[in-house]
């Protein structure tokens, strides 16, 4: 039986996986799928590559874990040993030796063996190295043995690497960037390449750029696509006009923060009839970006637009993010819209989908609307006057709208994330909680509804698209939870077969208000899975959605152009034969991978961000004394927000001088064994600021007493 690459992939996975203790000889899977074509053998050495399968002696194969063989991820250590961190959560941390360093990273995704010694106990070898972690690296220069060297900026990444080539002058403890060309083995040293000296290591520009290196981030658009975004015409002709919904009557508004340059979604609601009327409008990116155009590549690349506090790297050239793709108040804009006919009950009882002409009549903020809607500020009302009507709806119907998303089991954290202030120097002056409010609340009700119309509509209509999937957390994750629950006071959320969201919900829903309210949202997140893109739809357990994919922000997410491309062959009646939905599918397959892993790097460069923000900002407070409360626990210490400013950092265990300190993982607790002092999430320290790694943006503090 003749299979694609893919479908054979799938097979294969499910035959192993039906079988995991098994080991099966090359011939055994050709005879079990059917063929003994060459293709079992290239998907099989691909099984391997990925670490799905692991080839053993006599050519057999089989899954890893059953094998004495795991797969994880490298957690170096200064000191030069390091551990394994099996991907299977029900596995301990294994314990790799200098030896076994020597050949890896810090962030490599690896296989290993464990073989019993003849002394007794059990050492792991690495077999094979699946997925380098480190390919970019910031550290300082130095000169060791008369060659140049990089020292690595983290210290868990390891030892020197030297530099190779002829290299233009550098002074000693400047911070340079560099890529590695070789790496190490058991008998030999990594090597790199300079790539740019950076400069000081104190300075802020220099610390920042170091974050855009080590991520990759593309920082300059190609000659072709900055040429065909400037050659875009600036207004719209009159045949595009006329082939378009005019929608330019309605009272339509953007609102989003204080700090958008780019506005790609606006919304307008009207009451017919007892019911709401929603129009969703989206900036019609894909009416300018053509499938293949330099515009089109570049976007591909960057997957995703990247916004730190002080500065963005857009998906788009300027001309677009900015300009004609961005829905200003007072343009003429192209837009994709979605017309939704909502009951009081939150019912869509009826979906429309047009190419739009529309014109915005404010650019609102978040704050504007809160001081509308929830302050009833009489001056922001006398200037939102002619809208507040519009405002009063928007309210009524996300309300409406939420309602019925928590009576299907929606999951809502609520974590607070960090605002940096900054100066007129671009400067941190302050680090604040971001607020989260009615304004909010209205667009994230009205972008939800807007994506599970779009993905219910061309799921229909059979036409393949890029979902927005998050899969439920595993059992075995939530049964490691259990007993911290109960030590609280919760009932776990757990169910003979599938978990529901609303089981999750519920405890979120009993700590709110409550001290533990944080801990148990950080947690319980902790436990979730991560959302990806994938052209297969296995439902949100999130969102409680069982059919959703991102239509809303194309200027600044690639899979949204990709729908909106969809939405435009839907639109326009095209039919697909069979092989090009496979074709399409395969091809969507592909683009899923490359878009969540680069979502992944944005958010990672995003966060490392703010954390040198916060870095910075806290420089001159070194020795000062701070009131916070303890956020989560580690192996190594347990880290401590503090109550001043919305900051963390680390108290190591090895600094707890008064006792011999063990962290136990299954209770939450680090417990001293002699006197039995215990530190649990939640409770109140007071701690001393007295080390920061800028480089890392990680702060270290000293215990000076607890509650």
């Amino acid at each position: 039986m003749d299979s694609s690459p893919r479908e054979l992939k799938h097979r294969i996975l499910s035959f192993f996986s039906s079988r995991p203790r098994h080991r099966f000889s090359l011939n055994e899977i050709q005879k079990a799928m059917g063929t003994d074509s060459q293709g079992v053998s290239a998907v099989l050495k691909e099984l391997c590559r990925e670490g799905a399968l692991v080839r053993l002696k006599k050519n057999h194969y089989a899954i890893p874990g059953g094998q004495g063989v795991l797969v994880g991820k490298v957690q170096g250590h200064p000191d030069g040993f390091g551990f394994l961190i099996p991907e299977d959560r029900g596995k301990e941390d294994v314990y790799l030796n200098r030896r076994e360093m020597r050949r890896v990273m810090h962030g490599d995704r690896v296989m290993v063996r464990m073989e019993k010694q003849r002394r007794g106990g059990v050492e792991a070898h690495v077999i094979q190295v699946l997925e380098r972690g480190q390919q970019r690296l910031i550290g300082t220069y130095q000169s060791l043995f008369g060659k140049g060297a990089l020292v690595p900026m983290d210290p868990r990444v390891g030892r020197p690497l030297q530099l190779a080539g002829n290299l233009p002058s550098v002074e000693e403890g400047q911070v340079i960037a560099a890529e590695i060309v070789r790496y190490g083995t058991a008998l030999s040293r990594p090597e790199a390449t300079l790539v740019e000296v950076l400069g000081n290591p104190d300075d802020p520009e220099v610390q920042a750029r170091a974050i855009v290196f080590r991520y990759g981030l593309p920082t300059a658009f190609s000659p072709e696509s900055l040429k065909q975004a400037e050659s875009c015409p600036p207004s719209i002709d009159a045949k595009t006009l006329a082939s378009r919904v005019d929608l330019r009557w309605l009272p339509t508004v953007t609102i989003d923060g204080e700090q958008a340059r780019d506005f790609d979604d606006a919304v307008s609601v009207q009451r017919k009839d007892g019911r709401y009327l929603l129009y969703v409008s989206i900036a019609d990116v894909a009416h300018y970006v053509k499938p293949e155009s330099p515009l089109d590549l570049d976007a591909y690349e960057r997957g995703t637009s990247v916004y730190f506090p002080d500065r963005a790297i857009p998906m788009l050239p300027e001309a677009l993010s900015n300009g004609l793709c961005s829905l200003n108040p007072g343009e003429d804009r192209l837009t994709k819209t979605v017309l939704l006919e909502i009951d009081p009950k939150g019912e869509i009882l009826k979906t429309e989908f047009f190419a739009a002409v529309i014109k915005s009549r404010r650019r609102l903020t978040y704050t504007q609307v809160r001081r509308v809607v929830a302050d009833g500020d009489p001056e922001e009302r006398e200037r939102c006057r002619d809208l507040l009507e519009q405002l009063s709806l928007m309210e009524e119907l996300a309300s409406v709208l939420l309602k019925s998303r928590w009576a299907r089991g929606n999951l809502d954290f609520d974590l607070p994330e960090a605002e940096i202030i900054l100066d007129i120097q671009g400067l941190p002056e302050n680090i604040v909680r971001a607020e989260r409010n009615i304004a909010h609340r209205i667009i994230e009700e009205f972008m939800i509804a807007a994506n599970e119309a779009v993905a219910r509509y061309l799921t229909q209509r059979g036409i393949p698209l890029l979902y927005r999937v998050h899969e439920e957390p595993k059992q075995d994750t939530l049964e490691e939870l259990a007993p911290f629950l109960l030590s609280l006071g919760y009932r776990p959320p757990l169910k003979r077969g599938k978990t529901s969201p609303k089981e999750i919900q519920r405890i979120l829903d009993d700590c709110r208000g409550k001290p533990e309210e944080r801990v148990l949202n950080r947690v319980l997140l902790r436990a979730m899975k991560q959302a990806r893109y994938a052209p297969e739809n296995i439902g949100h357990f999130g969102l409680a959605s069982a059919c959703y994919t991102h239509f809303t922000s194309p200027i600044r997410r690639y899979p949204d152009l990709l729908v909106h491309r969809a939405l435009e062959r839907a639109m326009s009646g095209v039919k697909l034969k069979p092989k090009e939905k496979d074709d399409l599918t395969g091809a969507l397959e592909e683009i899923g991978r490359n878009t969540s892993e680069r979502e992944r790097i944005a958010m990672n460069a995003e966060r490392e961000m703010v954390d040198l923000k916060k870095a910075q900002f806290m420089m001159d407070k070194i020795g000062e004394d701070f009131a916070g409360f303890i956020i989560d626990l580690a192996p190594f210490g347990f880290f401590a927000e503090l109550e001043t400013y919305f900051v963390e950092g680390l108290v190591p265990m090895k600094s707890l001088l008064d006792d011999s300190y063990h962290y136990y993982e299954k209770e939450h607790v680090i417990k001293g064994r002699r006197h039995g002092k215990t530190f649990r999430i939640g409770d109140s320290v007071w701690v001393r600021l007295i080390r920061i790694h800028a480089f890392r943006g990680e702060l270290e503090f000293e215990l000076v007493q607890k509650g």
